[in-house]
Parts: C-alpha cells; sequence; structure tokens
C-alpha cells in the first residue's frame, strides 16, 4: 500500500491510498475524482518524506567488575580489553 497526496485543477488536496503504483495509474486514466469538487483532472501533489527521530544506540552492555587479584586463570574478560 501506497499514499499519495493529491491535488486536483481547482487546487482541491487530498490523501488517497493506492495498493501500488499501477494502482494510481489505472484508478487516474478511470478518472479519478476529487472528494471535493468531483473534477477528474488529478494529479500527484508535491510530498515531504515522513523521517523518524533517530532513536540513541542502547548503552552496551557492562561486564561485572573483577576481584582486586583478578578472575584466575588468565579468563578476565575485562583485561583481556586492555
Amino acid at each position: 500500500m501506497i499514499v499519495y497526496a493529491l491535488r486536483c485543477a481547482c487546487g482541491h488536496e487530498f490523501d488517497r491510498w493506492f495498493d501500488n503504483m499501477a494502482d494510481y495509474d489505472a484508478k487516474k486514466s478511470a478518472g479519478l475524482p476529487c472528494p471535493s469538487c468531483g473534477g477528474t483532472d488529478v494529479a500527484k501533489a508535491i510530498m515531504a518524506p515522513r523521517v523518524g527521530k533517530a532513536q540513541p544506540a542502547p548503552a552496551p552492555a557492562c561486564t561485572p567488575a573483577c576481584a582486586p587479584g583478578g578472575c584466575g586463570g588468565g579468563g578476565c574478560p575485562v583485561m583481556s580489553m586492555m
């Protein structure tokens, strides 16, 4: 499904949903009527894209701190990052 902002020759603006671009083309050639005046000289209007706000990245998972003497056995995840 796709929504188009449309405008008739009289300047009325309205939105209409279509299955796809070919559905719009077929309905336009069949005489897509304006809901305000009934005129069939309807064309796509300029639309601004709807862009969502950026979401902050999630905080990285913290690993538990090692004991003061280390994890022992050389398997300390914190020390391997240093």
